[in-house]
């Protein structure tokens, strides 16, 4: 895999012939900006209903739960059904507005501020990971992708079986969620291999538009560059969080 995106894996590109109108790097820029703006939407919305009315708080968890399942199984047909992206990718990004929306107020409303920090972080993150991308100070060398798609892999292993053990058993993996020193590691560790994944997708983005992919791939790039967004600003929260505590 050229990413430890699932999205945006080596195979992704690979069976396309040049075409006659191919994907840009302009293009896919301005589809990720719509996904945001999409997802945005939503976002906003749950969050004003959230603290305009703070006492019905658990009214949003069917909402925050119906979303996340929603865009997880529009992700997977998105991710295997490639040209589905144009019609599917802005839907789910409308989904992940909702969700993201309600994770946000419920960070807030326990560590006012919060959220606007892990904002500034996860943007400040991509500009300059793009930044130093852009001016060679970080490569994609083989080796680099080798070592943070297993980091990634290991990661989503360690969360999968986490979650098994919470949905089956009274049990957890401790470090995950414990706000002590070896918490705040793994998260910050987290955060780090969430944020490589970003220069994966650049050069992962830049081989499509130099190997002229269809025009449709600029959506499904752009929602796989979202996905990596969204793991990132979860993490810092989740970092923030442990850090206030």
């Amino acid at each position: 895999m050229a990413s430890g995106n699932p999205s945006l894996s080596e195979q992704a590109f690979s069976d396309f012939d040049v075409s006659a109108n191919p994907m840009t790097l302009g293009g896919t820029v301005n589809k990720t900006a719509m996904l945001l703006a999409l997802m945005l939407i939503p976002a906003v919305w749950v969050w004003g209903s959230y603290f305009s009315n703070p006492a019905g708080a658990d009214r949003l968890l069917p909402l925050l739960i119906g979303a996340a399942l929603g865009g997880f199984v529009l992700s997977l047909i998105i991710i295997f059904v490639k040209r589905s992206a144009p019609y599917l990718a802005p839907l789910y990004a409308l989904l992940e507005g909702v969700f993201i929306g309600a994770i946000s107020a419920f960070y807030e409303a326990k560590y006012p501020g919060i959220v606007i920090q892990a904002v500034a972080l996860t943007f400040g993150t991509l500009f300059c990971l793009l930044a130093a991308y852009r001016s060679g100070l970080i490569r994609a060398t083989e080796n680099f992708k080798l070592g943070v798609t297993a980091a990634t892999g290991a990661i989503a292993l360690l969360y999968l079986v986490n979650l098994c053990l919470r949905l089956f058993t009274d049990l957890s993996i401790p470090f995950i969620h414990e706000i002590g020193t070896l918490g705040i590691c793994f998260s910050l560790f987290v955060v780090v291999i969430a944020a490589l994944n970003l220069v994966l997708d650049f050069d992962f983005i830049e081989q499509g538009v130099e190997q002229q992919c269809p025009k449709y791939m600029e959506w499904y790039a752009a929602f796989g560059l979202m996905l990596t967004l969204v793991w990132l600003y979860l993490e810092i929260l989740r970092l923030l969080a442990k850090l206030r505590k």
